[in-house]
């Protein structure tokens, strides 16, 4: 027998609170805190519940995709990484319940990220030093793609990122950005990278050869 919405709510959270009080006390504490730690915490707890379509409509009302997409651009890498985390599992998600259309809500989100410029703020985190960052990112990119974002995001700078991450030692990272290549862009973008690539090599060794 499937568990009604109102008694999962009712089963999430510590000391009988229930679901959306207990997010809202987490999002509370994270715009009050001003512990770095306790802001890295509780963003990884929301990234958690972020897995789960159940959690959904509380987080649109609580605006924790915001919170996420802020903190794309924080100082700390720790924190940008959960943030990514969070959006990525927002787009994914996970589970299946009967009262539930998770294609129609995973559709929310990503519409929501899409409208908030949220390609624009994921693609500087293709650069961040952070594995799992860039892992998270990737993935946010392909979730994210529409007949309508699909320009944005595979314009050239992000195929030339891709192509650099496919060079890669680390085996996670060269075969995803090989997925993102071969299923998301055309061979005819891949060729113009490449190409653009090769001529920005060539001016640096004749800048350097000048110097």
């Amino acid at each position: 027998m499937f568990s009604t919405k109102e008694y999962l709510d009712k089963k999430t959270g510590p000391y009988g609170v229930g679901r959306l009080s207990y997010l809202q006390m987490l999002v509370t504490e994270f715009q009050d805190t001003d512990s770095q730690d306790a802001k890295l915490q509780v963003l990884s707890n929301l990234a958690n519940f972020a897995y789960d379509p159940i959690n959904y409509d509380h987080m649109r009302s609580l605006n924790v995709m915001d919170l996420f997409l802020d903190s794309l651009s924080d100082s700390d890498s720790n924190i940008v990484e959960s943030a990514t985390a969070g959006i990525c599992n927002l787009c994914l998600g996970n589970g299946w319940y009967p009262h539930i259309n998770t294609k129609d809500e995973h559709k929310k989100n990503k519409v929501y990220i899409l409208q908030q410029e949220g390609v624009r703020l994921l693609l500087p985190c293709l650069s961040s030093m952070h594995e799992e960052t860039v892992l998270n990112t990737m993935a946010c990119l392909m979730f994210l793609v529409t007949p309508e974002s699909k320009q944005e995001i595979t314009e050239l700078a992000v195929v030339d990122c891709m192509l650099r991450l496919q060079r890669s030692t680390n085996p996670r990272l060269s075969n995803m950005a090989a997925v993102f290549l071969a299923d998301y862009c055309t061979a005819e973008q891949v060729a113009e990278a490449q190409r653009v690539s090769s001529l920005q090599e060539a001016d640096s060794v004749v800048t350097s050869n000048g110097t």
